[in-house]
């Protein structure tokens, strides 16, 4: 008897240790040093927030409800199941169609619209207005607002948001972490005639956007195109119809970001820092858009992983996977007076990406590059991309980007990067 009372007694010991050793990632903060987050104040999100501003959230109306239009109040919101940003207020599915106003319809649209009938001006009248219309209706569902010293969290590995733009504007303090998001589209985009020598189809909504906000920590979550994948969608006027935007962009003088330890795959336009060339944009965006990226898994992306304006960037130890990518562009975008410092970088490519495709200049002017391994396992295998692009390009760009990267933890070697970020990037179990 007394030995199954102390064996009870340790299994309590046991369980009470493993209960205290838990993690609780909601009140994790970004630690000392790790990036730009990690400047001046830090970044906490909602780590202080009182037992009454935790909520568990399992549907569109949960998360809206726990944002409280967008109250600077610190709040932890851990984001359990799946969570669908398509639905109306009693959780019924919606589908493009249910978005639709003032008769607008896709055939009525390419009709109207062709080139070959139209011409290359941009759409106009009645039509287009119920585009843009159908557009709004869309985006005042699945536009959910971030405010400040907000936390959003995954319980476990399976949290889910699908079909959402999380949108931080004019906010200080926000922590995402160890969500798992799905498939943003725009049902309606816009049809720019003019822009490149075919025109395009541009989309709104990013997974995740930054905009005008400071002190963000965006860290093992896991963004992709699933269902509306762009090798399923169909072509228009010779053009994808692209209803894709942005996994995560950083604009309009967002500041003193942390980006580590994500999954960003399947995707074209990745990650845009900065906005705009204008000078009015730049007047606000010098000196801001200040971002780390580290330890990020880059697979089966096209480009912009990121494109940077203005912004001094740090990106290092990250892995890019971009073997048999038919829509490649590049990877490192060299904007308008932009200060990327990329280093120990590793990318896995295949015969048809050359070093040089790897950086593409955007009036930019300066890239630091160094210990970026290309096609190998070892540092033996170090390729300088920086001279590879210069030797194939005129202008050449300098490696001189005026300032050294100094925030960080630990800057692993370029042969550990890919165990590394295979192994732990993306959501975690806790």
């Amino acid at each position: 008897m007394q030995v199954l009372k102390s064996m009870v007694v340790v299994a309590a010991l046991v369980s009470a240790a493993a209960g205290a050793d838990k993690r609780d990632l909601g009140r994790e903060t970004l630690a000392p040093g790790d990036g730009w987050g990690s400047f001046s104040t830090g970044t906490t999100g909602g780590a202080a927030a009182d037992d009454d501003h935790v909520y568990v959230v399992h549907d569109r109306q949960g998360l809206v409800a726990a944002l409280a239009n967008r109250s600077a109040t610190p709040k932890i919101i851990q984001v359990e199941g799946t969570i669908d940003a398509n639905v109306d207020d009693d959780g019924r599915p919606l589908t493009c169609d249910d978005y639709a106003r003032n008769g607008y319809s896709l055939d009525a649209f390419l009709a109207a619209y062709d080139p070959a009938v139209w011409g290359r001006v941009p759409p106009s009248g009645p039509l287009e207005a119920a585009r843009v219309a159908s557009q709004q209706a869309q985006q005042e569902r699945v536009r959910i607002r971030i405010g400040s010293n907000t936390t959003i969290v995954g319980l476990g590995k399976s949290a889910l948001v699908r079909g959402a733009w999380l949108d931080a504007r004019d906010a200080d303090n926000v922590v995402i972490r160890n969500v798992t998001f799905r498939d943003t589209h725009d049902c309606f985009p816009q049809w720019s005639p003019t822009d490149g020598s075919q025109g395009n189809w541009n989309a709104l909504y990013d997974a995740v956007s930054l905009r005008n906000t400071t002190h963000v920590w965006v860290d093992h979550n896991d963004f992709a195109d699933v269902e509306t994948a762009d090798e399923g969608l169909p072509t228009y006027f010779g053009r994808l119809f692209q209803v894709h935007d942005g996994h995560l962009d950083i604009t309009n003088a967002s500041d003193l970001v942390t980006v580590s330890w994500n999954r960003f795959t399947d995707h074209d336009k990745v990650m845009l820092i900065g906005s705009s060339d204008s000078g009015s944009t730049a007047a606000g965006d010098r000196g801001k858009l200040r971002v780390t990226l580290h330890h990020n898994l880059f697979e089966n992306v096209g480009q912009r992983t990121p494109r940077v304006r203005f912004g001094k960037v740090h990106v290092y130890n990250n892995l890019y996977d971009v073997k048999k990518v038919p829509s490649y562009v590049y990877s490192w975008g060299v904007g308008i007076e932009s200060q990327i410092y990329a280093e120990s970088n590793l990318f896995q490519t295949d015969q048809e990406i050359a070093p040089a495709d790897l950086i593409a200049r955007f009036n930019g002017t300066a890239i630091h590059e160094s210990g970026t391994n290309v096609g190998g396992p070892a540092d033996k295998d170090l390729v300088d991309v920086l001279a590879a692009y210069n030797a194939a390009n005129d202008p050449h760009l300098s490696g001189d980007v005026g300032w050294a990267a100094t925030l960080f933890t630990t800057i692993d070697p370029t042969r550990r990067v890919l165990p590394a970020v295979r192994s732990r990037a993306g959501p975690m179990e806790w």
